[in-house]
């Protein structure tokens, strides 16, 4: 069922709004990325949350990046 979580749009998008909750509520986004990351390294490769958790790392990956560009360009707005 992850190939069919992987093209459900509302599923990457609520997946994307956590790590942006995070990021508004002044969270470290690059430290919920680290923890996720850590915790996946050290997840037994039989454990069934493993493929969920991989592709929550993958979403929020391309969403910091998003978040990121978006600081740049607020940053130079605020000049």
């Amino acid at each position: 069922m992850l190939w069919l979580k992987r093209w459900n749009f509302i599923e990457r998008a609520r997946l994307e709004r956590e790590l942006w909750d995070a990021f508004e509520a002044k969270q470290n986004p690059d430290a919920k990325l680290k923890e996720l990351q850590a915790w996946i390294d050290s997840a037994d490769p039989a454990d069934p949350r493993l493929a969920d958790q991989r592709f929550r790392l993958e979403v929020w990956t391309t969403t910091l990046a998003r978040i990121r560009k978006i600081e740049a360009l607020m940053a130079g707005q605020q000049r």
